[in-house]
């Protein structure tokens, strides 16, 4: 469960060029819920940076396995759309 949201900002270089779509991430949550390592898995070079930026930020429920919390790797789409 997702505590702490923070968007990602939106490069002013990638609005410049109308860079969009969706970055694709890998997550590693350390037992405490925040979020420890970030590697980019689909990649939009204008947007990667803001979007590994906004997920560093991020904060979840600790997962727990046997009632122990546990590190965790997930992957995390962030959408970028021009409105």
């Amino acid at each position: 469960k997702k505590l702490t949201h923070v968007p990602p900002i939106y490069p002013r270089l990638a609005l410049q060029a109308r860079a969009q779509g969706t970055v694709v991430l890998e997550a590693t949550l350390a037992p405490s819920g925040r979020v420890r390592d970030v590697r980019v898995v689909r990649s939009i070079p204008l947007l990667d940076a803001a979007a590994v930026d906004a997920v560093r930020q991020w904060a979840y429920a600790p997962t727990l396995l046997n009632g122990e919390p546990v590190s965790v790797v997930m992957t995390v789409s962030v959408n970028f759309q021009i409105r």
